[in-house]
């Protein structure tokens, strides 16, 4: 059976990805920075690692056949970290992945990251660092899948997404636990590789509208 290596698994979406995957027996390797944040988690498909993203992680890859990064440095960080884990650690991990035949990389970027000038606040650092990962990634040779979820809430589940970006922005969101269940739909069946889309609340069930989503966008 394959197995999936989460980046940031204790992250919000990272956990709920992993709880996903594990309930529908699928072997996990959690990797994360502190395990104690995942110590209500027991599943015998479970493999935790504790590894701090800034130095050397490579060992946690080993073995995977699927790698899904949802790190991410935080609201409330400065740019050097968002530096060190939205640009620099997706990038190892990218390396990492290449140097050990992952079969596919699945990105959790940000809307914006395709235009980071377009944004003219706070987020540019943010968007910039997504920006150049994604551009890594693509460009690595790896199978990959780049998803660019809006503005992320709480809210529960719909299971009803849109690849479309709404023409209102206040409308631009989408909820955690939906990207989380687009993530296990991605990881859990075979499509063409190599797409980057958005992802936001919508009206469409998550396989319709994932799986429509398959140009690929290596060359652009």
């Amino acid at each position: 059976m394959s197995k999936t290596l989460i980046i940031g698994a204790s992250g919000q979406i990272g956990k709920m990805t992993t709880e996903l995957l594990l309930k529908n027996e699928q072997n996990v390797t959690a990797l994360v920075r502190d395990k104690t944040k995942l110590s209500d988690l027991e599943s015998p498909f479970l493999n935790i690692v504790e590894q701090d993203l800034e130095g050397d992680f490579s060992e946690a890859i080993k073995g995977c056949d699927q790698v899904i990064f949802a790190a991410g440095s935080g609201g409330s960080t400065d740019d050097d970290k968002t530096l060190l884990i939205d640009l620099w650690a997706a990038a190892k991990a990218a390396n990492y992945a290449k140097n050990n035949n992952v079969k596919h990389f699945i990105m959790v970027s940000s809307i914006g990251a395709d235009n980071p000038d377009a944004i003219e606040s706070d987020l540019k650092p943010y968007l910039v660092a997504k920006h150049m990962a994604d551009e890594h990634l693509a460009s690595s040779g790896l199978n990959y899948t780049i998803v660019r979820p809006g503005t992320l809430t709480d809210e529960s589940a719909s299971m009803k997404v849109t690849t479309q970006r709404p023409d209102d922005q206040d409308k631009a969101k989408i909820s955690r636990e939906n990207v989380a269940n687009a993530l296990l739909h991605i990881a859990t069946n075979s499509f063409e590789k190599n797409r980057i889309f958005e992802l936001f609340d919508g009206d469409t069930a998550i396989k319709s509208a994932v799986n429509s989503q398959s140009a690929p966008l290596t060359k652009r």
